[in-house]
């Protein structure tokens, strides 16, 4: 009984946003209210809270208040910070008209199709989920292949289908960091704990690195299955080995972006080795322009320089690694619930992308002062974002604190048992499909994963297709793993497609056609997750 009642916030927002059709923020400023009035009237009658809280007697409304508070600050530092950074670097290159450059030059890049739409969805969209996310890898590439003469609903499905394998670590790891922030015992994951639930993910999802190409070949062009099975090999090899690389070495900031950057190259060499000069299909319009060495690197000095400031205040340059972390940290023990806060003002991705996206801002001509007036103006476009984050955040938190979560999570383990481990990636799925978000989606159940975890006895460390690790960060890693196939159903995702191909009222259709691989990729995410704990 308790368990239902726990799951009714959830239930709430998915009814909300999907039956009635109520917007992100409203839906999740009811759904926190709602919360807040069963942790403060329901959860202290039916025992659902911890056993530290009762055993001392502490005040729910406390428990309440410091609840939501932990949840605002959470939200606001780093995840709404760096959602801010990432769209505002992208809307400085709208803004001095450098990402037509970028275009055109990936345009210019092949004559082959199928090539050319990898390289725009897999390659370009990557990159720009890796960088900024929040629907970017979606409408750049999308509005460029209607642009080439490509039909509107093949753009959309196809974009969509695209942007999977990397949203689990888009704008600059938010997600993955959210979910091992979330796992970690003292809500802050140590450097150690980031770089295996990085890699777990990256692990979980290495099918997907050679079938999602294949299949986004085979939709742009069935006749040439033999070359399109070689191209998915070759560049599905140069992905995962990056990616594979940066997540265990590096963290969760760096694998979408360098693993498309990788991807890139792949395509670029498989185009000069094996794809002859031919002219371009009827289907593709392109605009033959030359672009000098100065052009490039002004156009690509934003993204270039982040990527820069990302890496040297990683692990990749420990003096300056150390140096960031222990310099300008703000640390206080939450009252009441006892919950510590953690926040560096020099370590935090969200500072690496401002400083890339304004010193690049000004190498592509724009003044400091119009930056500024940029960012403020993304900061207001963007508020219904950070209601929504805000919202959803001092839920997950409530709930976790009350003991909610622990309750759903017994459910859940008492329902399905040994097999829940095979279920976890669809939870995650279910989280991004209701937000629309991997990193909310890892906020509402990265928790219950690892409590999951925890009540079916996976605390031990273990060997997962080689990789050596916890068995509860390789659970709580499947949450993010199928939180990407939740992606391709999500109306927010969709509405992103529709509004970027002029397909108003079209949304039942592309999610009917997105439908399918959704329930492949949860199915073998699954399998994954399953067999790396009892298989491999």
């Amino acid at each position: 009984m308790s368990a239902l009642v726990s799951v009714i916030p959830i239930v709430l927002l998915i009814v909300l946003m999907m039956g009635f059709k109520v917007s992100g923020y409203k839906s999740a400023i009811i759904t926190l209210l709602v919360t807040i009035l069963l942790a403060l009237f329901v959860a202290p009658s039916m025992g659902i809270l911890p056993e530290k809280f009762t055993s001392a007697g502490t005040s729910i409304f406390g428990i309440t208040l410091w609840s939501v508070i932990e949840g605002f600050l959470k939200a606001c530092f780093p995840i709404i910070l760096i959602i801010i950074c990432a769209i505002f670097s992208y809307n400085i290159l709208c803004e001095t008209k450098e990402i037509e450059t970028i275009k055109t030059q990936f345009i210019q890049m092949t004559s082959d199709k199928g090539l050319l739409v990898l390289l725009l969805t897999w390659g370009l969209g990557g990159v720009l989920e890796g960088m900024a996310g929040f629907g970017t890898a979606v409408a750049i590439p999308a509005a460029i292949l209607i642009g080439l003469g490509f039909k509107p609903m093949f753009s959309a499905v196809i974009c969509l289908i695209a942007n999977t394998v990397a949203v689990g670590f888009g704008a600059v790891g938010l997600p993955a960091t959210t979910l091992a922030n979330q796992v970690a015992s003292e809500g802050v994951a140590s450097p150690e704990m980031l770089c295996e639930v990085a890699t777990f993910i990256i692990i979980q999802l290495a099918l997907m690195f050679y079938i999602t190409p294949f299949l986004i070949l085979m939709m742009t062009d069935r006749k040439k299955i033999v070359k399109n099975i070689t191209l998915a090999l070759f560049v599905g090899t140069f992905s995962i080995i990056v990616q594979f690389c940066c997540a265990h070495f590096i963290g969760p900031e760096t694998p979408a972006i360098l693993g498309s950057v990788a991807a890139i190259i792949a395509m670029l060499i498989y185009n000069k080795l094996f794809i002859r000069d031919e002219n371009p299909s009827d289907e593709v319009k392109v605009e033959k322009k030359k672009f000098g060495v100065t052009k490039t690197l002004r156009a690509w000095s934003v993204y270039g320089l982040i990527i820069f400031f990302i890496l040297i205040s990683s692990k990749i340059v420990p003096s300056v690694n150390q140096l960031l972390n222990s310099n300008l940290v703000t640390q206080f023990e939450l009252p009441v619930i006892g919950n510590t806060f953690k926040f560096g003002w020099l370590s935090n991705a969200g500072l690496m992308i401002f400083l890339g996206a304004v010193i690049g801002g000004l190498i592509q001509g724009m003044s400091f002062g119009s930056l500024m007036k940029l960012l403020a103006k993304t900061t207001i476009n963007l508020q219904k974002t950070v209601v929504t984050i805000c919202c959803l955040v001092a839920m997950a938190m409530l709930m976790n604190n009350t003991g909610m979560t622990n309750d759903i999570a017994k459910g859940l383990v008492a329902l399905t048992g040994a097999a829940f481990p095979f279920f976890a990636p669809l939870i995650g799925s279910i989280g991004t499909f209701v937000t629309g978000s991997a990193t909310n989606a890892n906020i509402l159940f990265g928790k219950l994963q690892a409590t999951a975890a925890s009540d079916l006895g996976l605390v031990n460390q273990s060997t997962f297709f080689g990789v050596s690790g916890n068995e509860t960060n390789w659970l709580a890693a499947a949450n993010c793993a199928g939180s990407e196939g939740g992606k391709l159903l999500s109306p927010q995702s969709i509405a992103i497609a529709t509004a970027a191909c002029d397909m108003e009222g079209q949304d039942g259709d592309i999610m009917r056609k997105t439908m399918p691989f959704a329930i492949f990729w949860i199915l073998m995410n699954g399998l994954m997750v399953f067999l790396g704990l009892h298989v491999f």
